[in-house]
């Protein structure tokens, strides 16, 4: 599909299959709980704007992104029982019995009207239709309980009946699914991609002296001075910033956090804290020099890493995690806050990958008290190692 084409629903279901990470009997269940949830999650996005009517600004980008969560579980429960999602769509357009013939051709133009008006405060008809879904989506769990007792028509005419409602939802709130279809699928290929691309490096071509290192070598290690625990840093022989304490009440080995820092280098190729330490600010382009390598740059990425740090405190600092299992939420929250800076443009998969390689090393220096941390950009790594005698 290129940029000007209208997008089909069978094209929709086609992409959003390729990033359901579920398989086996599991499918149906997970399908079931997810269309359920947010379709609930959509619910949740009316009552916050009914409650906080003048201070809600995010309500009308947030419900677009619940349609196309609903929508996604929708199309995935179609897949699981062998429907087409153009059959449910007509199905939903037509007044008469559904039918089971599918159309590879119907677009997600072609379900609503031509022109409509964005409602940017739920209407009473917004509210009747969305619980209205809801009743119809906890009546499709109650009946799937019994699947293997139905039959594909009548599985078709209960899926028929959530897709209505979510059509006239949208179209009340003046929102196109279509709008909400390709939010999802950017969504879902920022986090789980059909092929991982490296985005090219934001100082790409610029003179040695203003480019964060490709490669790395560090040795990181811990000593006591007078009786303090303090983490040391050494690179080619030579200091990498100030000794480190956990700055904290309770000691939690927060000293070892500027590994975090590489990782962000080695695997983002972006550290405006590393920059400042290694003086690689970008002085040739003063604009980014002040935006991207300033104090505040360096603050929003310190905020990052403590934040990730609470989280990671709560999940055994991540450990057994594999790539396409960090929280989404999480990883959403890391993109909010970095939003407005050029780092905003690496996608969620990418930060996963820093992430888990940061931590990764983090387990092994609280283990072995020291340990040699490796750049290699070029291979988007962070390796870590023991430290030679």
């Amino acid at each position: 599909m290129t940029e000007f084409e209208a997008l089909t629903l069978d094209g929709y279901a086609a992409r959003s299959a390729l990033t359901d990470q579920r398989r086996g009997s599991s499918a149906l269940s997970f399908a079931l709980l997810g269309l359920f949830g947010e379709t609930g999650s959509l619910l949740s996005e009316l009552k916050k704007k009914q409650r906080d009517r003048t201070t809600y600004l995010g309500y009308a980008d947030a419900v677009v992104e619940e349609l196309g969560d609903v929508l996604w579980y929708l199309s995935s429960l179609c897949r699981q029982s062998r429907i087409d999602l153009s059959a449910v769509a007509r199905s939903a357009l037509s007044a008469g019995a559904p039918g089971l013939k599918p159309d590879p051709s119907l677009t997600f133009h072609a379900l609503q009207p031509a022109v409509m008006q964005l409602a940017r405060e739920p209407t009473a008809s917004f509210e009747r239709t969305l619980l209205r879904l809801a009743t119809r989506v906890g009546e499709l769990v109650q009946e799937y309980e019994t699947v293997a007792k139905r039959k594909r028509a009548a599985r078709l005419q209960s899926l028929t009946e959530v897709m209505r409602c979510l059509i006239q939802a949208a179209t009340e709130a003046g929102l196109t699914i279509e709008a909400a279809a390709v939010k999802n699928l950017h969504k879902i290929f920022d986090r789980w991609p059909s092929e991982r691309i490296y985005p090219a490096p934001f100082d790409e071509g610029l003179a040695a002296e203003e480019t964060l290192p490709r490669t790395m070598t560090i040795d990181v290690f811990e000593r006591v001075v007078d009786g303090r625990a303090f983490v040391f840093q050494r690179s080619n022989g030579v200091n990498v910033g100030d000794r480190l304490t956990d700055n904290a009440p309770v000691p939690d080995d927060y000293r070892f956090h500027d590994v975090f820092h590489y990782a962000y280098t080695a695997v983002l190729g972006w550290s405006p804290v590393l920059r400042s330490l290694l003086r690689l600010k970008r002085k040739s382009l003063p604009a980014i020099d002040e935006a991207e390598d300033g104090a505040r740059a360096m603050l929003i990425e310190e905020g990052v890493t403590t934040w990730l740090f609470g989280q990671a405190q709560q999940l055994r600092y991540f450990e057994g995690m594999r790539r396409g299992e960090l929280p989404l939420d999480m990883l959403k929250g890391v993109r909010e806050f970095v939003a407005g800076y050029e780092v905003e443009r690496c996608p969620l998969w990418l930060w996963e990958e820093a992430i888990l390689q940061g931590y990764a090393a983090f387990r092994f220096l609280c283990e072995k008290r020291q340990g040699r941390v490796t750049i290699e950009f070029k291979h988007r790594r962070l390796r870590v190692g023991e430290m030679p005698s």
